[in-house]
């Protein structure tokens, strides 16, 4: 026989046979779950395919490639923070998600960078560290003007016009990145 006390630590649902699972914060089946999932990941991916692709070879001057991954971790970012309802949380999403995007940016140019190099970057990492600043950088713009916008109906402005003045920013503040 079981002790009485053990059988009410056990929650009745599993005493019952039925086990209920906790509600899920996320619903994966949602379309907007997956626009934030891909917000996220966006940044990384461009770098990925650029790396792959066309490897670069100088880190001297922001190439295409660098432009391109600060401009989708900026409008991932802003993507993200416009799935947001209120304001706290299109602030908190759209920051968040640029410094997790910023993360797996650099980590990419880290795991693709073919030769470790002493004392200079590899042209990789050289280049997705500074989309990564740069695109930082914007989203911190992005994530100031998205509260101002996370009670409009339109969703297309809450991504659009945090993503516009954040890439402006980003846009402005990538070359001197390089030539520092």
């Amino acid at each position: 026989m079981t002790d009485p006390a053990e059988e009410d630590a056990v929650p009745i649902s599993v005493r019952l046979g039925t086990v209920v699972a906790p509600e899920d914060p996320e619903d994966w089946a949602r379309p907007l779950t997956w626009v934030a999932a891909l917000g996220m990941l966006i940044a990384p991916l461009v770098a990925l395919a650029w790396f792959w692709l066309a490897t670069p070879r100088e880190s001297g001057a922001p190439l295409p490639g660098t432009w391109a991954v600060t401009l989708a971790l900026v409008v991932g970012a802003a993507t993200v923070g416009g799935t947001q309802i209120g304001a706290l949380r299109a602030f908190t999403g759209t920051l968040a998600s640029a410094l997790f995007a910023a993360l797996l940016t650099i980590v990419v140019g880290l795991v693709t960078a073919g030769e470790r190099q002493v004392g200079v970057a590899s042209p990789t990492l050289a280049h997705a560290f500074g989309a990564a600043v740069a695109g930082l950088i914007g989203a911190l713009v992005a994530s100031g003007v998205a509260p101002l916008y996370a009670r409009s109906s339109s969703r297309p402005w809450r991504i659009i016009v945090p993503a516009v003045l954040g890439s402006a920013v980003a846009l402005a503040v990538l070359p001197a990145l390089f030539t520092a």
